[in-house]
């Protein structure tokens, strides 16, 4: 069972779109999957189907110890995976687990209760290193980083590396770097093909081979509440998730089953 934060500092990397898109593919690779949406917009939430406004509870409630995992958490749809939902009510929870006792600690310690049924839990991250990431890294095995290849790639990601070397150091010594995946890459673009480069540089076999490209349909899908993989699975993005997954089950010695198809002729760009 291997636990893992996604996560940058930086907004716009297509943070909540890898969680959702990988927890679909690693679904469709039979492997026992849960989504635990730490970021108060909910937008992962939204994205595998489950109303965030709609929801009787949420991680919000889980940190506060009002409630379980196993009574928050829900089936996202079609995708084959649970789902934690989240909604604005996280925002409290950032303020609250200042003075709280456990307080980096609170999610480790949920997720214990479930962690033996599921084969992955993924954790979408804030865009920020507040108390809630923290609680992520310290609940977590590993880190997924999703950059987007612009000329702020690499300064951005410093930041949140001391912030992982901390908690290794002080709370979570177990903690490695799962690796980092390229989005929104377009070949086209020089500096996106300088900025990859530089990656490969500074992180080597840390950085997935899988490409995240530009894809109108990975954008379309989460208002339709779904995974690409669901939307429209002949798409370049929902083939190159799939690629991502499948990359990440071998880097985890194991083997992928599903199927990557061609992609269609109308998939868009």
């Amino acid at each position: 069972m291997t636990i893992i934060s996604i996560t940058n500092q930086k907004g716009g990397v297509g943070k909540t779109t890898t969680t959702v898109n990988i927890a679909a593919s690693l679904a469709a690779n039979r492997q026992r999957v849960m989504l635990v949406d730490l970021d108060p917009q909910g937008n992962a939430t939204m994205g595998c189907g489950v109303d965030k406004h709609a929801v009787d509870a949420s991680i919000y409630d889980v940190l506060m110890h009002n409630a379980r995992v196993e009574d928050v958490r829900q089936k996202a749809g079609e995708a084959g995976f649970d789902v934690i939902p989240a909604n604005a009510d996280l925002t409290a929870a950032e303020v609250e687990l200042v003075t709280a006792t456990s307080k980096e600690s609170r999610l480790r310690y949920a997720l214990a209760r479930v962690k033996h049924e599921y084969d992955y839990i993924l954790i979408d991250c804030p865009p920020s290193l507040n108390m809630l990431t923290v609680n992520a890294l310290v609940a977590s095995d590993s880190v997924l980083i999703p950059v987007q290849c612009e000329y702020y790639a690499l300064e951005g990601l410093s930041s949140l590396l001391n912030t992982v070397a901390r908690v290794q150091k002080v709370m979570n010594p177990a903690l490695e770097i799962e690796g980092l995946i390229r989005t929104m890459y377009d070949a086209r673009n020089s500096l996106t093909n300088e900025v990859s480069m530089q990656l490969i540089g500074h992180f080597g076999a840390r950085v997935y081979s899988t490409l995240i490209p530009r894809n109108v349909r990975l954008a379309e899908a989460p208002s339709h509440g779904k995974p690409a993989l669901l939307y429209d699975a002949g798409s370049r993005g929902a083939i190159a998730y799939l690629a991502a997954a499948s990359e990440m089950l071998r880097r985890h010695g194991r083997s992928p089953v599903a199927p990557i198809p061609a992609p269609s002729s109308t998939a868009a760009d």
